[in-house]
This record gives C-alpha cells, sequence and structure tokens, in this order.
C-alpha cells in the first residue's frame, strides 16, 4: 500500500458497532489514512474491510508489524480496554482508545505511566468537546460572557436501552452504569469549560435490582443489576466553582437540562455533549430570554447526510497533531482525571474524595472541519 508521506497511518483494532463512526469519522481527515482493521472476530473483520476498503489483518500484532499503522485505535468493549490496549502500547504503536480509558481508575493509571516510559502518545475518547457547541461554550467562558462561573449542574440520564438493545446486561455489571457510560462526555465537557476538579461528594445505590428487557430482538429476558445505577454528586473544580451531577439509569422522563453553567453575569447552556455540533445558547441578566450564540468554528457533521451519523474522529487528528508539536487535548493524562471523578461518582464516595490526579485545560481548537474536501467525501 502507497500513500502520501504526510499522511498518518491509523490502524482499527476492534469491528463491532461503533466502529462504523470511526471508519466514516476518518475519511474526513485528509491527513489521516485507515491502513488496516483487525478484530477476534474474523467475520466482522472482514465485513468492515469489505464495507470501508481497507485491508484486514488476523492479529493486532500483524497490524503493527506491517508499519504502515503509526496509531491504533482500540474500538474493543470498556472492559477489554485494559488487556487491549496494554496489548497495543506494547506494539511501540502510539494508541487512541474509546471511552472510558479502562473500567476502573485503579487499572487505568498503570497505562498511563506505562506509555509515558515507553516514549508513545495516548490519547482517548471522548473528544466531542473539540466540537463547534464544546468550543463555542468554551470562547464563551473564556471571554467572561456569563461572569464568573459560579456554578454548574450536568444530568446524565437513562438511554432507555432496557427498550431497544437485545442485550443490555454490560451496562448493568461492572464497567457500566451511567458514570462509566455517558459520564464520560458531561465530565470532559466540564474540564474542558472550568478546568480540573480539586474534590467529589458522591452517594450511590442501585434503584431497581431486577431489569426486565423488552426489546422484541432480546435475547435475554431481565438483567440482574450488580452496581449503583443512580448517583449524584458534588464537584468542586480548582478553580473554585462549583458542579452538581446527577448520572441515573432510573431517570426515564424529565425536564432536565444537559449541562449549564451559572455565572454572575447570566446562564450559559451546553447542548448534549454526546454530539459534536448542537447550539449553545445563553441567557444573560436583564435580557427577554434565551440566545443561540454562533458557532465560532465549523461543525464537524456538517454536510453530512443523516442516515451516516453519528462520526467520530477529531480525537485521533488530534492526537495525529500532537506527533507533529500541537496541543495534546484528548490525552490520556486528561482522561485519566476524568476517570477518577467518574470512579467517584459511580461507586458513591459517601465523603469527600480529594483528586489525587490534575490535568491541563485543553488549549482551545481552532479546526474549521468544513473544508469543501470533507464535506464531498462525506456526501459521496
Amino acid at each position: 500500500m502507497t500513500r502520501n508521506s504526510n499522511q498518518v497511518g491509523v490502524g482499527i483494532v476492534g469491528c463491532g458497532n461503533i466502529s462504523g463512526a470511526y471508519f466514516r469519522g476518518l475519511e474526513r481527515f485528509d491527513g489521516l489514512e485507515i491502513v488496516g482493521c483487525t478484530d477476534l472476530s474474523a467475520e466482522l473483520a472482514r465485513a468492515a474491510g469489505e464495507r470501508y476498503g481497507v485491508r484486514v489483518f488476523d492479529s493486532v500484532e500483524a497490524l503493527a508489524a506491517d508499519g504502515a499503522a503509526d496509531i491504533l485505535v482500540n474500538l474493543t468493549p470498556p472492559l477489554a480496554h485494559e488487556s487491549v490496549t496494554r496489548a497495543l502500547l506494547a506494539t511501540g504503536k502510539h494508541v487512541f482508545t474509546e471511552k472510558p480509558l479502562t473500567a476502573s481508575f485503579a487499572t487505568a493509571a498503570p497505562l498511563v505511566a506505562e506509555a509515558r516510559e515507553r516514549g508513545v502518545l495516548f490519547g482517548s475518547a471522548p473528544d466531542t468537546f473539540l466540537g463547534s457547541a464544546g468550543q463555542t461554550a468554551r470562547a464563551a467562558v473564556d471571554d467572561g460572557l456569563i461572569g464568573e462561573v459560579i456554578g454548574a449542574s450536568a444530568f446524565v440520564t437513562h438511554s432507555k436501552a432496557e427498550l431497544w438493545h437485545p442485550d443490555p446486561t454490560f451496562l448493568f455489571q461492572a464497567g457500566g452504569g451511567p458514570a462509566l457510560d455517558m459520564g464520560p462526555y458531561y465530565i470532559a465537557a466540564l474540564v474542558n469549560l472550568l478546568g480540573p476538579l480539586a474534590s467529589v461528594y458522591a452517594s450511590a445505590r442501585i434503584g431497581s435490582p431486577v431489569r426486565p428487557v423488552s426489546t422484541p430482538d432480546r435475547r435475554v429476558e431481565s438483567i440482574d443489576v450488580t452496581i449503583p445505577t443512580h448517583a449524584s454528586a458534588t464537584l468542586n473544580f480548582a478553580s473554585g466553582a462549583i458542579g452538581t451531577v446527577l448520572a441515573s439509569f432510573d431517570v426515564w422522563d424529565h425536564k432536565l437540562p444537559f449541562i449549564e453553567l451559572y455565572g454572575s453575569k447570566g446562564t450559559l447552556s451546553v447542548p448534549d455533549p454526546n454530539n459534536y455540533d448542537d447550539a449553545v445558547t445563553v441567557h444573560l441578566h436583564g435580557e427577554d430570554g434565551w440566545r443561540p450564540l454562533p458557532p465560532v468554528i465549523g461543525g464537524f457533521t456538517e454536510g453530512v447526510l443523516d442516515e451516516l451519523l453519528p462520526l467520530r474522529g477529531p480525537g485521533v487528528a488530534d492526537l495525529a497533531g500532537a506527533l507533529n508539536g500541537e496541543p495534546f487535548r484528548t490525552s490520556a493524562g486528561f482522561a485519566l482525571h476524568v476517570l477518577e471523578v467518574l470512579d467517584a461518582i459511580a461507586n458513591g464516595t459517601d465523603g469527600v474524595h480529594t483528586l489525587t490526579t490534575t490535568c491541563e485545560r485543553p488549549a482551545p481548537s481552532t479546526e474549521t472541519w468544513t473544508s469543501a474536501t470533507a464535506k464531498e467525501t462525506a456526501n459521496a
């Protein structure tokens, strides 16, 4: 295989449901080229290779040894993240993993240290805060639009997986739960906006101990819940802001916002942090109502047909940029701090947990995403 010498080669490890979002999303970056994929299931790997026109390898070792891949992307299930990431780091390649880093802070910290010792870059999702919504909200905070940020709230509510997933058991056992499943998007967004945390106080409990599954093509009738499914936490940021977080699989219906920041001059409403490009709105003191803020950068999903969504990939591009000395916004150090916060929320501290990690607040992004090439690729 030949490729432009200015391109960074990407190998995909894990060809399950989320892989399509990466295969499609990474095509939007002229500086990246997917050079191969692999999966424990030869059938999944072969199907992905045929669908996206990439070479299929029979193992991680073979993919790494080929030499074309500079970055290996771990898209395996969360409980496999620790073992797979360790194997990827052992190849000497740079590594990017889907969220969370691993299923627990205790197992993730050694991997971050190992990557540092090996001299390779290690990055992690979520990367959605790099989209136009996250960056527009960030610019509003940095510009002082709502004044000093005094407080924040975030509400991580139920995806109702029992109604549509054939076997959502993994969400209700170790490695799952509302904090580790969707929480990374919210906490990463808050750290992008407000910087690192100093401490967390949380309480958590199991809601319903048995969850019936009603999707028509279900593979299980019910799930025995073994982890907390409802948690409430107070977040103390190093900046002095105080946040409130609800993370629950027991909140099915509500009228709650996703994320709000409360400042001395007004309130900022931040849209679903699982997406890149929704509108950010503001209500300043004395104004009649909410108004949308103009995006400060182009949208990653602009020009993409709805049936092709979702897309993922800016975090991989961020790591590739860091190889050339650009800011590394999705570093594993950032993700490890986020994971320590999530661990405290998920398990319920029932006392103050003082964070043992910190991180740099990610540098603002100036990426535009919406080049004619990207749009043509997305609509081809």
